[in-house]
């Protein structure tokens, strides 16, 4: 009786550097470097409060007769500010910080509660249909009918107006946050809905309601996942997009309160000093978020890309005949094959459908 060797199924990790993202994020310079720069944005804002010079926060921390001092580099600049100062007399390498922090802060979790709510809404709409699609769906075009700003600026400025400003400071963060999550949130649910309408035709899910599986089980076990993709793509600029919302709010004095800048806010205060000399007030905090916003956007470009199987096709066979060659190198004779026998080795594509496995069973280049 012939002994019989089955491959050990790969870890994590080794299923990560044979997927199709890795190998294409490997070899884009571009998303690779965007990364990097989002992921030093990252960590220097959660390390503000033990690398900035300064707290910010602290009033007592700055002095106005420190006002407006240059970078350095510049005749009149103060060791003590790498950056300068800005009109209040506060370090500028220290409220950037701080306020990137915040901004990215805001565009996270911002874009959460839009997910949250529109993948809900695009379950239940796509999956039910009928009347309830129908109403939600209108809801959605009418709030898209309105710009995320205009809907902002007239829910802050109520919310100004009613509690007064002192109030306002204290949960502007958390305000922002609802603000800009309750209106974006038909991006995601109309996203879901499309894709909640092709995959409950599909036979899986057909087999799931024959077996009396509860409707809930159904869409977040079986439907839920197969949206993971658009949803990956739609976040990356939704978070760009929640960052450029509040920063346009605090400079319209809407968003974040001077003593709690972001970028935005740290543009707005040093808008009306651009032309008296004091450019790095706000060129400073500009620069920082342009470069943040197009780092994320250039990120969610290429994760648009590369998880289109239309256009990544080709690449996804180069990818498996790849590992293919590289895994017979690295277990030899141990690789079950099963030509001309119908048989598939027990992490083969065809039992669990991934991306990384090998190709060895016959059916070459098949989905």
């Amino acid at each position: 009786m012939e002994s019989q060797t089955f491959a050990v199924r790969p870890s994590i990790w080794t299923r990560i550097r044979s997927s199709l993202v890795y190998y294409s994020f490997t070899h884009s310079r571009t998303a690779m470097v965007c990364a990097t720069i989002v992921l030093i944005y990252v960590l220097l804002s959660a390390l503000a409060p033990f690398i900035a010079p300064y707290d910010p926060w602290d009033q007592t921390q700055f002095d106005i007769m420190d006002s407006e001092i240059p970078p350095i580099g510049s005749p009149e600049a103060d060791s003590r500010f790498l950056l300068g100062t800005d009109a209040m007399g506060r370090d500028m390498l220290s409220t950037i910080l701080y306020g990137t922090g915040i901004s990215i802060l805001i565009g996270i979790f911002a874009t959460l509660l839009q997910g949250v709510l529109g993948v809900s809404i695009g379950l239940i709409a796509g999956y039910f249909g009928g009347r309830l699609d129908s109403l939600l769906m209108r809801i959605a075009d009418i709030q898209l009918s309105f710009t995320t700003l205009m809907v902002a600026i007239v829910i802050l400025a109520v919310f100004q107006a009613t509690f007064g400003l002192h109030f306002y400071e204290d949960f502007a963060i958390l305000a922002i946050i609802l603000v800009i999550g309750v209106v974006e949130w038909p991006q995601y649910a109309r996203t879901v809905r499309a894709c909640v309408l092709a995959a409950k035709k599909q036979e899986y899910v057909d087999a799931a309601r024959v077996i009396g599986l509860h409707p809930a089980t159904i869409i977040y076990r079986h439907i839920l996942p197969n949206t993971f993709s658009p949803l990956l793509v739609i976040s990356t600029v939704q978070v760009a997009n929640a960052i450029i919302t509040e920063a346009a709010l605090s400079f319209l004095g809407l968003g974040m309160p001077i003593t709690k800048p972001s970028l935005g806010s740290l543009i707005r205060n040093g808008f009306e000093f651009i032309f008296s000399g004091s450019w790095w007030i706000t060129a400073l905090p500009a620069i920082v978020l342009v470069i943040l916003i197009l780092a994320i956007n250039l990120l969610g470009d290429w994760l648009r890309d590369v998880l289109n199987p239309k256009l990544y096709d080709w690449d996804r066979r180069l990818i498996s005949a790849q590992n293919d060659i590289a895994q017979r190198k690295k277990f030899g004779s141990h690789i079950p094959t099963a030509y001309g026998k119908g048989g598939c080795n027990s992490w083969c594509k065809f039992r669990s459908c991934t991306r990384w496995t090998l190709r060895n069973c016959g059916r070459k280049w098949s989905r």
